[in-house]
């Protein structure tokens, strides 16, 4: 099993809306994520730097190379782009996180 840990940065004001949207996830992309592979997901957010910091576990990190492709998923990104760094093709700016410590 594979972690995954990356960060985002959320958009000043938009917290809440944040909050609600993943409250609301669609059925269909959460879907998507499993079909994929995709468990254990959590955000967190760092309310003093609006610094997103996000978890997950996947037996093969390489089966999320096609979800730019998945039409929920850019509908999904555009929704984003309004509430946080996003690039010019709506998906979110990622900076993937280095692990240096594990204790199981």
């Amino acid at each position: 099993m594979h972690r995954v840990a990356f960060k985002m940065k959320l958009f000043e004001g938009f917290e809440a809306e944040y909050k609600r949207l993943h409250d609301n996830l669609w059925p269909e992309l959460e879907a998507l994520l499993k079909a994929k592979g995709v468990h254990d997901y959590s955000i967190f957010l760092d309310e003093e730097t609006l610094t997103l910091f996000a978890y997950l576990q996947i037996s093969d990190p390489a089966a999320l190379d096609d979800l730019p492709a998945q039409p929920v998923m850019q509908r999904w990104w555009e929704q984003m782009s309004r509430v946080m760094e996003s690039h010019p093709d709506n998906s979110p700016v990622t900076f993937p996180l280095k692990e240096v410590f594990y204790m199981k």
